[in-house]
Order: structure tokens, then C-alpha cells, then sequence
């Protein structure tokens, strides 16, 4: 607490202290508020005193706000590791077993059954050493179907366990498939790697980044390339009761708190269609193209 000495010499007046046992130093500061305690006398209570401060001088003490405390508590999946929850889930759809890579501008092929499409939810859009993922999102396809797989922390402590776990999804023949995940997702978990002092199992993949040949394709089709105009204008998704990207952050750092989940599970809900979404939108590029 910082008390001018404006205030003091204020607080000297109004207490209309005595030559001799209230007098003024050199600087104007009331030499009794620095004397010496009396041999033998009771010791004063800091706390005590503190208080009878804040009161002459009129500043309220700041109290930190309650904790929330909701019984709704409950993530989607089971949990594979302290604070680590792991949900699966399939959906039928079909790929042809290798796809040309032409409306990437590529003029190789790549093996359906070696796409990871990804996505990630974070605690923000910055980026940087500060920012993390708290959930992610992955689909390949098996067996004619698309399998979903989205990991969740519930502690800050999870992190490396979740790195661990989506890195044993990953192979050398892996391709990664995004949307703007080679300038954002891509780089974040690379950085949260480093900073877990482990391997980086990303940079040696390839990446199919699916939002270069969309902007080739449309732009200027529509209002914007953002994924949920894409999936509603070409491949006909609406979405109903979505909870949009920008309040992820608020409903995990709410949930830590002692929150409710109900929002924390809409963001689930929000990264399992973006995965799926990933998985329409490259076969219908392949076939546009």
C-alpha cells in the first residue's frame, strides 16, 4: 500500500498530535507511526492495525472473487490419464483409397488411409509461448468410416500426457490435413512440444493444408473462406446451437475455475464437426478438382 505524504501530514492534523509524542521529522511523516515499541508492552496486531489504516485512509480491501462451484462437472469420454480425457466416435464415409493432390497444386497422391485430419482449441488466437491447446481433434479414415478422436485436460498437468498420446497417433507415412493448421495448429503444438522438453513428431509429416485450395477455389464466390461459410455454402452443413470458436478459451478457463462443463462440451461438439467438416471438404476439393 502506498500512502502519499500528503495524506500523512493530513492524518497528522486531523489527529492534532502533541509536540512531544507525535512531533514531525525532517520529511513531514509523524515519527510516532515509527516508534519504537514499549518494554513490556502487549505487541499490537498488524493485522489490527492494517485495518484501522485502510480505514483512515479510506481504501476498501480487495477480496478475490469466490470460486464457482457447479456440479455439472462431467467431459465427454473416459479419462486415460489424471486430467486426461479421451473421446471416440465414428461416422460413415467413404474414401477412394488414394487421392491426387492436383487441387493442392501437387501433382503427387496421397493414400487415404494415411490423412489425419486435425484441429485444435485453444486459449487463444495469439499464439506464443502463453498460448495452449486444451483440446484436440483428430479423424482418419478406417475401414469406410471416419473415426473421431478428441483429447481433453482438465488440469494444466495433463498437457504432456496429451502431447504423448496424440504423438503415438502419428507415423512416418502420417500426412496431416488442416484447415489454416500450417500457420497456426501446426506451430502451436510444435512449441508446446519444446516447452514439454519433448520430441517434435509434426515437423517431419506432411501437410495438406485444405485453406490455400479452398481461397484458390472461392474466393470472392462468397462473403469469406472461414470454414463454417465453406462447410454451409459447398457442402450444404448447417450447424444448430454451434458454439463459436472465440468462446472456447472462456468455457475452459471457467470450467478450471469450478464451472459448469455444459459449455466446455459445446466446444467438443464444435471440434468434432470441424473434423468431420475437414474430411467432406478434401473429397469434395478432389472432386471439384
Amino acid at each position: 500500500m502506498t500512502v502519499t505524504l500528503e495524506k500523512l501530514r493530513a492524518l497528522r492534523r486531523q489527529a492534532g498530535e502533541t509536540a512531544s509524542g507525535n512531533r514531525a521529522g525532517e520529511d513531514g511523516v509523524p515519527q510516532a507511526l515509527f516508534a519504537a515499541p514499549v518494554v513490556g508492552a502487549p505487541r499490537p496486531d498488524p493485522g489490527a492495525q492494517l485495518d484501522a489504516l485502510r480505514r483512515m485512509l479510506g481504501v476498501r480491501q480487495r477480496h478475490a472473487p469466490a470460486p464457482l462451484a457447479s456440479r455439472d462437472r462431467s467431459i465427454p469420454g473416459i479419462e486415460i490419464e489424471p486430467g486426461l480425457f479421451l473421446a471416440e466416435s465414428t461416422q460413415p464415409m467413404r474414401a477412394p483409397p488414394s487421392v491426387p493432390l492436383a487441387f493442392a497444386k501437387r501433382e503427387d497422391s496421397v493414400d487415404t488411409d494415411a490423412l489425419l485430419f486435425f484441429d485444435t482449441e485453444t486459449t487463444g488466437l495469439a499464439g506464443g509461448t502463453g498460448t495452449r491447446a486444451f483440446m484436440i481433434g483428430a479423424a482418419d479414415w478406417s475401414a469406410g468410416t471416419l473415426r473421431i478422436r478428441q483429447l481433453t485436460i482438465t488440469t494444466l498437468a495433463a498437457e504432456p500426457a496429451m502431447l504423448r498420446t496424440f504423438a503415438q497417433w502419428l507415423s512416418a507415412r502420417t500426412v496431416l490435413c488442416s484447415y489454416n493448421g500450417r500457420c497456426y495448429d501446426a506451430p502451436l503444438l510444435k512449441t508446446r512440444f519444446r516447452l514439454a522438453r519433448m520430441g517434435d513428431p509434426i515437423s517431419a509429416l506432411d501437410h495438406v493444408d485444405l485453406l490455400f485450395p479452398t481461397r484458390r477455389r472461392y474466393r470472392g464466390v462468397w462473403e469469406n473462406c472461414r470454414l463454417a461459410t465453406i462447410e454451409r455454402e459447398a457442402l450444404r452443413i448447417v450447424r444448430e446451437d454451434d458454439l463459436p470458436g472465440s468462446e472456447a478459451p472462456a468455457a475452459w478457463l471457467s470450467f478450471l475455475r469450478g464451472g459448469s462443463s455444459h459449455n466446455l462440451r459445446r466446444v467438443a461438439e464444435h471440434n468434432l464437426q470441424d473434423v468431420v467438416t475437414l474430411g467432406r471438404l478434401f473429397v469434395h476439393l478432389a472432386e471439384a478438382a
